[in-house]
């Protein structure tokens, strides 16, 4: 069996043109219903009218992060990553749900002025439903990337074999690395999004923890890097600090949450609390299992993955000229048959043996 090429089958093309719908209908929901109220609410600057641009703002990113991991998980025939997205895709439908909520508590009780509807209800009456057809896109979206990862399933897994080879031991490790590279992935997206937010809501630009969460973004960019880069090349040095550093985030994400709910600054997030918090739990979760699967991994340093994945080109090379030799040989046979029908003579082939 081949190696099916990028957008080679039907099945991956269907995923894509699903990925480039779904963004594109998305981005344009979200930035009608920030329009609306960015055009209608006379002070728009205060804290609670903020959950409008962390929402468009975070769906541009879910946007291009989509699309992105899209095309690493075909290009790379990496059916782990198709069900990252998976969860993914089901985590931006709830962000989507509790958004409404939000939405209507900055609109409908708080001293809000409109200045082309007659009251703010009136204008969340407008933006709700634009608000309401962005989780239903998202759910239709998901049962089409269910279907088409099943379908997948059987393509992507003979890329692995070629990858790492038939050895079971190899491949139970195997199966850890890549579920950690691929929660790295999608832990850069849940820190990066959340520091957004916290940036777009923080108003005081003179303060200490204002700078910490600027700081947080390129730190873990790093973090990540350094994680993906030490699993595959196996340095334990690299490894080790990466995943202090990931405790330290972990510890700074729930102090945060503590700051959502108590403290002096916690009104200015009182219409962002829901989706704050949920996206600080995932982010603490997905930090959780990266931590525990990386140690996981580091136990697995020296016993061979790495010897494997360097000589995955080479095999890999191989397997598709057996394939194109096979394609030739098949074809020859065609032309043989062929041409001995029409002279009525029956040419016995040899069959050929081939040590791949």
């Amino acid at each position: 069996m081949a190696i099916e090429p990028f957008l080679g089958t039907r099945t991956q093309k269907l995923f894509l043109s699903c990925v480039l719908v779904e963004c594109t209908l998305l981005i344009i929901l979200t930035a009608l219903s920030f329009g609306f109220v960015q055009a209608d609410v006379a002070d728009n600057t205060q804290s609670a009218y903020k959950t409008l641009p962390c929402y468009f703002a975070l769906f541009v990113l879910a946007g291009v992060f989509t699309l992105y991991i899209t095309l690493d998980a075909l290009w790379h025939r990496n059916i782990i990553t198709l069900v990252g997205m998976l969860l993914f895709t089901s985590g931006l439908c709830v962000f989507s749900g509790i958004q409404i909520r939000e939405v209507r508590i900055a609109l409908a009780y708080s001293n809000c002025q409109a200045e082309h509807v007659a009251t703010c209800m009136d204008l969340f009456n407008i933006v709700e439903r634009f608000l309401i057809v962005v989780p239903i896109i998202i759910f239709l979206a998901l049962a089409i990337y269910g279907w088409c990862t099943m379908r997948l399933f059987g393509e992507f897994g003979w890329a692995v074999f070629h990858t790492i080879g038939a050895d079971p031991r190899i491949k139970h490790m195997y199966r850890f690395y890549e579920v950690f590279v691929c929660l790295l992935k999608f832990d850069y997206f849940a820190v990066l999004a959340l520091t957004m937010q916290l940036v777009i809501l923080d108003l005081s630009t003179d303060t200490v923890e204002y700078y910490l969460t600027i700081i947080a973004i390129p730190v873990s960019l790093i973090l990540l890097i350094g994680c993906g880069y030490s699993v595959k090349k196996e340095i334990w040095s690299i490894m080790i600090f990466s995943l202090l550093l990931m405790g330290a985030a972990m510890a700074y994400i729930l102090y945060k949450v503590t700051r959502f709910w108590v403290g002096p600054h916690a009104s200015t997030y009182i219409t962002t609390r829901g989706t704050l918090t949920f996206f600080s739990i995932v982010c603490v979760i997905m930090l959780g299992a990266s931590f525990c699967i990386g140690i996981r991994c580091m136990l697995f340093f020296g016993r061979g993955l790495k010897q494997a994945q360097e000589t995955a080109p080479e095999r890999i090379k191989r397997a598709k000229l057996a394939h194109q030799a096979s394609d030739r040989d098949a074809a020859e046979e065609g032309f043989v048959s062929s041409s001995a029908g029409k002279e009525g003579v029956a040419l016995p082939l040899e069959r050929r043996l081939s040590i791949e």
